[in-house]
């Protein structure tokens, strides 16, 4: 079994490589498309930047995972093999702060751009609608308005005719009075309706500009350009959005009745007799009762309408396309998941590298490292060690001495006491020739 498996190892090798060195250009190509989004200046020196950063992620995505898948499966010792995985670790967050996320911008970056022009386009229609809403609310005060006007009419032409409040007819104090009020009030209803003419011009120009927005949001094209275009869109839709919030009526509604009340002057009475006199200081003060009562509704509705929470159009902010897919990371996980199995992929084909080796050497049970030699390994070892051995046995024929010379030196005389010379003599040993 386990040369079975170490057969396949030998026979995949290639395939591993050619699987690396894909893995880690094709993560380049992504790393440059998302890099070239990044970089600013001539197009030449964006070019070469976007071109010498992908070649060096690639470089360094290959050599990682080869040098682990080298050295990883064959390390034994439960400490370095803990180290070896701190390493891949530290080396697989480097590889996705370097290089994933500008895959993810290159795969999800233009329909991140959508999805970012698209939230600003609800965000602003909301603020359209906000700031449409304010503005008709005072529009609704126009009927009140109203009928408080034709009611004073009504009392000024019955005074006028038969004398319905002071009991005498003609136009006299009360009648003007009574008709001062009704034309203060037409025109506060005249005002509230030509704001409504108003208020409709912008509500469809904003409209428009926010169909304009939406066909660039969905549309086709360089998505820098329609976002450039979008951006221009949005400045329009602003200025309209704040012209509704100044186009409210409800401002002058409270003031228009503030000054109903506070303004007030009760003319003198022009009656010919004392007893119209008093009748007509009667009736105005009913009047003035009357006014400051309409004048406090009216007051307290426009408060309300002013109470509403004023509509703030958000400020576009134009994104970057790695910009786009970090802000809007949720929407695009299949995209970041991509991007990232692009880059750690090879961590997979080394866990499966560690297991077969370790299935080997549980296979050889204890067998050394030196029985899985090739033959041609065997060849060159036998050819060494053949001549080696030869080298010894030249050495030892120069140096042991030939029969003659054994014979010779038995028979030389051994000089010994007084009658030695001086000096360092060669003495003989029959065993094994002249020493000194």
């Amino acid at each position: 079994m386990s040369q079975v498996l170490r057969g396949g190892v030998a026979r995949l090798e290639v395939m591993t490589k050619f699987t690396l060195a894909t893995l880690a250009l094709a993560s380049g190509i992504y790393t440059y498309i998302g890099v070239r989004s990044l970089l600013e200046g001539p197009p030449i020196e964006v070019l070469l930047a976007a071109i010498v950063y992908s070649a060096a992620v690639s470089v360094a995505i290959f050599a990682f995972w080869t040098y682990l898948m080298r050295f990883l499966p064959h390390v034994r010792q439960a400490s370095s093999r803990r180290l070896m995985y701190v390493a891949m670790f530290i080396g697989s967050v480097m590889i996705v702060a370097m290089s994933a996320w500008l895959n993810a911008a290159a795969l999800a970056g233009s329909a991140a751009l959508e999805q970012h022009m698209a939230s600003a386009t609800d965000q602003y229609q909301q603020s359209l609608d906000m700031a449409h809403g304010n503005a008709l609310a005072a529009q609704g005060l126009l009927p009140d308005v109203q009928i408080a006007a034709k009611r004073f009419l009504i009392l000024s032409g019955q005074e006028r005719q038969s004398g319905a409040l002071t009991g005498t007819s003609g136009s006299g104090t009360v009648v003007q009075l009574t008709a001062q009020m009704s034309t203060q009030l037409d025109a506060l209803a005249s005002e509230i309706e030509a704001s409504r003419d108003r208020i409709k011009t912008l509500f469809e120009s904003g409209s428009s500009t926010l169909e304009k927005m939406r066909q660039l949001t969905s549309g086709t094209g360089p998505i820098e350009d329609r976002t450039n275009e979008f951006a221009a869109e949005t400045v329009s839709l602003t200025g309209v959005i704040a012209d509704l919030q100044r186009t409210s009526i409800a401002p002058a509604v409270k003031r228009t009745a503030d000054a109903l009340s506070k303004s007030f002057i009760a003319p003198a009475a022009g009656g010919r007799t004392a007893s119209l006199v008093d009748r007509q200081n009667q009736v105005v003060g009913k009047v003035e009762q009357s006014i400051k009562a309409q004048s406090q509704a009216l007051s307290a509705a426009a408060d309300e309408i002013l109470s509403r929470p004023e509509a703030k159009p958000i400020r576009f902010v134009p994104l970057s396309r790695a910009e786009a897919v970090i802000q809007y990371g949720t929407d695009f996980l299949p995209s970041w998941a991509g991007a990232i199995s692009l880059d750690l992929m090879p961590a997979v084909l080394i866990f499966i590298h560690s297991i077969v080796f370790e299935a080997i050497r549980r296979e050889e049970g204890g067998a050394r490292e030196e029985e899985g030699v090739t033959a041609g390994e065997i060849m060159r070892a036998l050819k060494i060690y053949n001549n080696l051995h030869a080298m010894e046995t030249r050495s030892t024929m120069v140096m042991a001495p030939s029969p003659d010379e054994r014979v010779a030196a038995a028979e030389m005389p051994v000089v010994t006491g007084p009658d030695r010379p001086p000096g360092n003599v060669s003495s003989i040993n029959p065993a094994i020739g002249f020493t000194r």
